[in-house]
């Protein structure tokens, strides 16, 4: 038992690492933004473990419990200059997914190699009129949703101020929850996520 903790340990550093990495392609300082606690699934109060905790895209489980289609909204970008690693050049945005009746229900920010995607698929996610899984899954890729990290996130000001203000209900005024995870393309890893479920009163649970 004792030689299984260290790796769960180190596991949980290693998501709030790969979070952290993420804002910090959009936001500085990093706890102006939020702090990230890496959680076990069985720590996460209904409906976040069933709106986080599995290996399906966040925009078909928010469609899903929203009970129709989400949009997107883009708040920032980096196309081409969003750095690179090991070769690989990286597309990044900061993107607000709001349900049909207009309320932000997620905030999330992706790294994408489009040199894993087709050039018709790179135009589509340029465009900016829908979200990135309803246009990978579209496209009828080998896709694979990989490495989820869960984390409670404590909100800071500047995530704050893009969430606007909260309902008095539901969950405690600056936490939330969500989640860090990779997508392979074809096998390849070629996206990088963080997710995170905007906090308030939520209208049910998955069923």
């Amino acid at each position: 038992m004792m030689a299984a903790d260290p790796p769960a340990a180190d596991q949980g550093a290693a998501d709030q690492a790969r979070a952290e990495g993420l804002v910090t392609r959009f936001h500085h300082p990093v706890t102006a933004f939020a702090r990230f606690v890496s959680v076990q699934g069985t720590a996460l109060p209904p409906p976040f473990a069933e709106l986080l905790d599995h290996a399906s895209h966040m925009t078909v489980v928010m469609e899903r419990f929203y009970g129709g289609p989400v949009s997107v909204e883009v708040l920032a970008v980096h196309d081409d200059d969003g750095g690179s690693a090991a070769g690989r050049a990286w597309y990044e945005r900061e993107i607000l997914l709001h349900s049909s009746g207009g309320r932000i229900v997620q905030h999330g920010i992706v790294r994408i190699d489009l040199e894993r995607v087709s050039a018709q698929v790179s135009d589509e996610i340029r465009t900016r009129r829908a979200p990135l899984g309803r246009v990978l899954i579209a496209a009828g890729m080998l896709l694979e949703v990989q490495r989820v990290g869960l984390l409670r996130v404590d909100i800071g000001p500047q995530l704050q101020a893009i969430l606007g203000p909260e309902g008095k209900e539901g969950m405690p005024a600056r936490e939330t929850f969500g989640r860090v995870a990779e997508i392979a393309v074809d096998g390849v890893p070629a996206v990088e996520l963080l997710e995170i479920v905007a906090p308030g009163p939520l209208p049910k649970v998955l069923r």
